[in-house]
Parts: structure tokens; C-alpha cells; sequence
């Protein structure tokens, strides 16, 4: 991780993992000037513990960017999206100085896909991406009870294995109506850090 110095920002992912470091981040708050976050869930959990967090577009960097995974590889791409900010999350990633993914030894695959791909669609293309994603070769299933910060819809999609992470990451954003799928492959995480019972792995 990157020396925080007084003048750094710091980008805070979503989901149950991060809340944990979002709660250890409370205790170096001094360390670091503002956070930027990729979620409201995790903004509010910032500021409850007395960190600022700005808007990204008036950050003037973003040292680094950790988040949780819902799968992670050997290549250190990513599945996310349960909690519904792959977007966000993905957004703040790309404009990271480094990406730290924090997870434990449960996330290491050999292939993706075992946990079902997130996309995040605008809701009048529903189906028209669902039909693509079938040509594609997958099983997308609506995620009824979601809407994402955005105002959009998550399609989770199953029984979709996959052996080409950014490959498949270019073709499902081509389709219309795709506003971002859960592969961070195109840009992967920098470190992985995988918790064990025997201490903590780095990829």
C-alpha cells in the first residue's frame, strides 16, 4: 500500500468486506485528507466514523482504491457487483494510483464465473441485453428487488464460466443498454491481499 501522507485520498469499494476496513480506516483518519467513495451505504459509513469523503470529480487524485471481490483469479481479475456498485466501484478503480482487492482464500479461483456476473442495465433494455447475454452463452436473471445508485437494474448471470475475463468484459459492454458488467479484468487489481488460516497471502 502507498505511504498516505496528509494530502492523500483514499477510495473506499463496497460490501460487507470493506466495512471492515472502512472501520479500521477510522483509526488513521489523521493519516489522510478525504476519501472517495463508490457507494452511498459506504459514504454514510465514512462519515459516521468522521471521514470526509468529496466527489471524484473535484479529487485532485486518488492514491489508492480498495474494495472487496466477490471471485478473484490468479491474474488478479475480478468478479463484482453482489452489492450492487460495480459501476461506481469500477469507476473509482480506473482513476486509482494502485487498486488493493482485500478477500479471503473462499474468492481464489482458477476460472471465474462460478459466482454469477453482475451487469448493471438501463431498465427499458432489460431484455434486449438478456437476449444477448444468452447469445453470449450465459442464464441472465433479473435481480428484482435491486436498483442500483444509479436508477438502473442488475442482471446476474449464471452458468457463465469464463476463460477469456477481458474478452468477455469488452463483448457484454458492447451490447446496447449495458451500462458496466462486474469483470474487472481490462483493469485488474494491483495486489491482492487473501486472508488465510495462516496469515494473509499476496497476489
Amino acid at each position: 500500500m502507498p505511504k498516505l501522507t496528509t494530502k492523500s485520498i483514499v477510495g473506499v469499494g463496497t460490501g460487507s468486506t470493506t466495512n471492515f476496513f472502512i472501520d479500521e480506516l477510522a483509526g488513521i483518519r489523521h493519516m489522510f485528507d478525504a476519501a472517495v467513495s463508490s457507494s452511498q451505504a459506504s459514504t454514510k459509513r465514512l462519515t459516521d466514523h468522521g471521514i470526509q469523503v468529496i466527489d471524484l470529480n473535484t479529487a485532485p487524485q486518488v492514491d489508492v482504491y480498495v474494495d472487496g471481490a466477490d471471485e478473484v483469479n490468479h491474474a488478479r481479475e475480478l468478479i463484482k457487483g453482489a452489492g450492487a456498485a460495480l459501476t461506481r466501484e469500477k469507476i473509482v478503480a480506473a482513476v486509482a494510483d494502485e487498486f488493493i482487492c482485500i478477500v479471503d482464500e473462499t474468492k481464489l479461483v482458477d476460472t471465474l464465473g462460478k459466482f454469477p456476473l453482475p451487469v448493471e442495465v438501463i431498465p427499458m433494455a432489460r431484455s434486449l441485453v438478456g437476449r444477448g447475454i444468452v447469445a453470449l452463452g450465459g442464464q441472465p436473471i433479473w435481480r428484482q428487488d435491486t436498483v442500483t445508485d444509479n436508477g438502473n437494474w442488475i442482471l446476474d448471470v449464471f452458468e457463465f464460466m469464463i476463460d477469456d475475463a477481458k474478452a468477455t468484459e469488452f463483448n457484454i459492454n458492447q451490447l446496447t443498454g449495458v451500462v458496466c458488467n462486474g469483470l474487472f479484468a481490462a483493469r485488474c487489481a494491483d495486489t491482492v491481499l487473501i486472508a488465510t488460516n495462516e496469515g494473509v497471502r499476496t497476489l
